[in-house]
């Protein structure tokens, strides 16, 4: 059965009015908290709350297409989540299955890319086998990219792309000397995407838990207070409505934004005449 949106209230369509007055974040990043404790807050099983987020996905993922928004990296199982009871691991890579399943003519009739970021190997042939059939199916829709982070960890990220310099350097093929930001970015599992504007954390919480830890110096940081399950249009345009309001200096004073953004004004405006 086709996923279906709920109605919009005026409470969205005004929100919306107001998000889309003002510069959009190209990439939004989530990390998707809070399914398990509100499926025990319920009284139900903490995959009853997984399942109920999956929903969330899928309701987010279309709501930042329709937004405009250019890059969508949801934390989808991290490479910690291997540790969780096993009962819970394999309902979650069941899960995942349903949802690629489920979402294959949505991904592509909306024009979507499906990416996948992570230890991928260790993922499953079921999850593996859909994943690589949809990501190549997808790879050349002109629309949206969607990056499901899966047994993903930013440390071991940062792990892996050191020792690809360092194997590079030992070969010859790079020298010390051109070791640079440049040359660990090219290594990231993220090299084709840009750093998140802003990383939303659903359920209240206020920490990245091993997300894009390299990619995130300078994003905008939002706590959602909805846990994942609750989360649809209304809390991803409050967040990205926090994140407009946010002075994203990168290393600057407020004074030489101001002067800057005067500068290009005046650029602008002589262009104009």
């Amino acid at each position: 059965m086709k996923f279906q949106l709920p109605p919009e209230t005026a409470e969205v369509v005004a929100l919306r009015a107001e998000v889309l007055a003002r510069p959009l974040p190209a990439h939004v990043a989530i990390i998707m908290d809070g399914n398990g404790r509100w499926a025990e807050e319920r009284g139900e099983p903490r995959l009853f709350g997984h399942r109920e987020g999956s929903n969330s996905v899928r309701a987010t993922t279309r709501f930042a297409r329709r937004l405009g928004i250019k890059y969508l990296t949801l934390y989808a199982f991290s490479a910690q989540n291997w540790n969780r009871p096993i009962d819970e691991v394999l309902g979650l890579m069941q899960l995942l299955v349903e949802y690629l399943d489920l979402e294959r003519d949505e991904i592509m009739d909306e024009e979507i890319v499906l990416q996948a970021i992570g230890e991928l190997d260790r993922m499953p042939p079921p999850v593996l086998d859909r994943l690589n059939a949809m990501k190549e199916m997808s790879k050349n829709n002109p629309g949206m990219k969607l990056t499901l982070a899966l047994s993903y960890g930013g440390r071991e990220e940062l792990v892996r792309a050191a020792r690809l310099i360092a194997e590079d350097v030992k070969a010859g093929r790079l020298a010390i000397d051109d070791v640079s930001e440049d040359a660990m970015r090219a290594r990231l599992w993220t090299s084709q995407i840009p750093d998140p504007d802003v990383v939303i954390r659903t359920s209240g919480e206020v920490r990245l838990s091993n997300f894009l830890l390299y990619q995130s110096a300078y994003a905008e940081i939002v706590a959602a207070e909805a846990a994942w399950p609750d989360f649809r249009e209304r809390e991803l345009l409050l967040a990205v409505r926090e994140f407009q309001g946010r002075e994203r200096r990168f290393g600057q004073t407020s004074a030489q934004l101001r002067v800057a953004k005067g500068a290009a004004a005046g650029v602008q405006a002589k262009a104009a005449t």
